[in-house]
């Protein structure tokens, strides 16, 4: 950990540093700067709605990593090994120990629709070059309320935010796609099957109308309440005309997953003459 390059995993201490010394591309400082200050700050008054990520992150607690293309073969199989570098070691870390990733800006990633395909092909390259097998007590299908993302072993909550967010500023990053890795082990005693849960729950939704003026997202949801879906909470749609009607990936057991016809390189968008 906190090894050289932006690539590596880092705590937040080394981040801010790095930052602070101008060891980094500056879409990377763009990108801690503008999340501390979300987490941290105010929005028209108002503090950011999940206090337990806001207390994370003002404790110092996350850990962070950098990946310089969206797109690019190697850039990504880099990532999947700082994924797992990650979960081998946010247990032994205080607190809530999430997973901080920032992408660098695409300037062919521009709509809402584009970056829910960045999204997904992202999770699938994980989930492709997967090392460990799908756990046994996590169903494959999406459509299922106990279905939600797994890697190394570990069922994990993403949870992204992007620069075509107006409505749902708690959401918005104005600099590129930004995902939280959160292994579901991080909410244990908070889940909505739980008193404290529904309790935190209730304090979180009325926070996010309070900071972003509208009503809390209808995708918003617990894992394994019936009619919720996991897949649908990731990247929460802000016009459903942009946004996949199913999940756009498909999960299966089949282990090793590496399917050699599967290139992880995103292909770039067709251009208007094509």
């Amino acid at each position: 950990m906190n090894e050289p390059g932006i690539q590596s995993v880092m705590d937040q201490g080394t981040l801010a540093e790095r930052v602070a010394a101008g060891e980094t591309p500056e879409w990377v400082a763009r990108h801690w700067r503008t999340f501390r200050d979300a987490l941290t700050g105010e929005h028209e008054g108002e503090s950011f709605p999940c206090f337990f990520g806001a207390e994370s992150v003002a404790n110092g607690e996350p850990l962070y990593t950098a990946v310089p293309s969206m797109r690019e073969k190697d850039a990504l199989l880099r990532f999947r090994d700082a994924l797992l570098e990650y979960l081998d070691r946010y247990e032994d870390r205080n607190g809530r120990a999430s997973f901080v990733v920032f992408f660098r800006p695409d300037p062919s990633v521009e709509t809402e629709a584009d970056y829910h395909e960045a999204l997904w092909h992202v999770l699938k390259v994980l989930h492709v070059h997967d090392p460990s097998p799908w756990p046994d007590d996590i169903p494959t299908g999406t459509d299922s309320r106990f279905w939600e993302f797994c890697f190394g072993d570990e069922p994990i909550f993403p949870t992204c935010r992007a620069p075509f967010y107006d409505d749902y500023r708690s959401r918005y990053c104005p600099v590129g796609l930004e995902i939280t890795f959160q292994p579901r082990s991080l909410f244990d005693g908070i889940t909505g099957d739980t008193e404290a849960g529904q309790r935190a729950r209730e304090t979180i939704h009325g926070n996010l109308e309070a900071y972003d003026g509208v009503c809390p997202h209808a995708n918003l949801g617990d894992w394994g309440a019936p009619g919720d879906r996991e897949w649908h909470q990731y990247m929460l749609p802000e016009d459903e005309s942009q946004a996949p009607d199913a999940c756009p990936v498909t999960f299966t057991r089949e282990h090793p997953k590496v399917d050699h016809r599967f290139d992880p390189a995103m292909p770039a968008p067709a251009s208007a003459d094509d």
